[in-house]
């Protein structure tokens, strides 16, 4: 029988982000990676703290900024690589009205480090109102950060590549098959549904399409936005989307939203493309907007990491430090973000 600390389900930038942080504190863990397709792996990655279609910001966006350099500089420091790529988000306007907003928002106190008043034109696109640049903004290169992590934690022996049967749980001993735990931590996105402990957690899917395009130009280095994102994954390669579907919960592509992005694309793109894949997979969504953090009432050592919804990468790296202090070093947990909102 093997001990362990911790046991993470699920391998997205929730259960990616936690392990790295326990990894911080010295403590061993194993994590379960599903077959499922986590809606992390095809997500743009974008770190903006800037609400773009009405100009605002959210709860606790400068923290979250604030803290993304620290947690990949760590990162980097045993995966060789830093994953930030410094390109910000340049919003596209679509009337005069749009840009005297962004300039009015410019001026409030929580959106003047964001909201840069110089406005741009993008040679590669059609904006002829100008764009909006969002100071600070940047993503990450998802596609990367997913194949070195996976990698990283293979080598070290704690990736365990098998679905969690729940049904497996000894409480009594505190095993799981031949593990012996202190802590099972379930990072397991839109799959709550299907955990016997959690499954009254009112996580709801929200289901996205992107698109790989190849382009016939290069364009400018920033993540274009008009009503989704375009940016450059290489020389050949752009990313494009994506949409939310509240809805349709099957994982089959649906043409409709294939084509809400394509007419999204020849809105502002005129030049000639060809769509290489056509991805789609489910966010975790919560409806007032806060991660899911805490444990179950009944079982101590069970916990959430849940929610992070499309700020994927934001959530998952500063939320996984309150989540690791709250386990490791029993810091209390804001009521927004805390489990027992939906208990009590």
């Amino acid at each position: 029988m093997k001990q362990i600390d911790y046991i993470i389900v699920g391998g997205g930038f929730a259960g990616f982000f936690l392990a790295h942080q326990l990894q911080k504190e010295n403590r061993s863990f194993v994590i379960f990676n599903g077959r499922q397709i986590s809606g992390s792996y095809i997500s743009a990655g974008v770190c903006n703290p800037v609400i773009l279609k009405r100009f605002s910001t959210f709860w606790k966006s400068k923290e979250q900024m604030d803290y993304l350099e620290t947690i990949f500089s760590e990162i980097e420091s045993y995966t060789g690589k830093n994953y930030i790529i410094h390109e910000p988000v340049a919003r596209i306007f679509h009337d005069e009205a749009e840009k005297k907003q962004w300039l009015k928002n410019s001026k409030k106190e929580d959106l003047k480090s964001f909201l840069d008043n110089d406005f741009i034109t993008l040679e590669s696109v059609e904006n002829p109102l100008e764009s909006g640049v969002v100071k600070n903004s940047c993503r990450i290169d998802v596609e990367n950060f997913f194949k070195d992590m996976f990698q990283y934690f293979d080598a070290k022996g704690v990736l365990i590549n098998e679905s969690f049967d729940h049904n497996l749980v000894d409480f009594d001993n505190s095993t799981y098959k031949d593990l012996q735990f202190k802590h099972i931590v379930f990072c397991e996105g839109i799959h709550t549904k299907d955990n016997p402990y959690f499954d009254t957690i009112p996580i709801l899917p929200n289901k996205g399409h992107c698109l790989e395009v190849k382009i016939d130009r290069a364009i400018d280095p920033y993540i274009i936005k008009k009503k989704h994102f375009l940016f450059s994954l290489s020389e050949d390669r752009f990313y494009y989307g994506g949409t939310y579907d509240r809805f349709d919960q099957t994982s089959d592509i649906n043409s409709e939203f294939v084509q809400e992005l394509e007419t999204g694309l020849q809105a502002f793109y005129k030049g000639n493309y060809s769509i290489n894949k056509v991805r789609t997979a489910f966010r975790a969504t919560v409806d007032d907007r806060r991660p899911i953090l805490g444990t179950h009432p009944e079982f101590k050592n069970l916990h959430i990491f849940n929610g992070l919804g499309a700020r994927g990468v934001l959530n998952g790296t500063y939320f996984s430090k309150v989540m690791c202090d709250y386990l490791e070093k029993d810091l209390d947990l804001d009521p927004e973000v805390d489990v027992k909102r939906f208990y009590e």
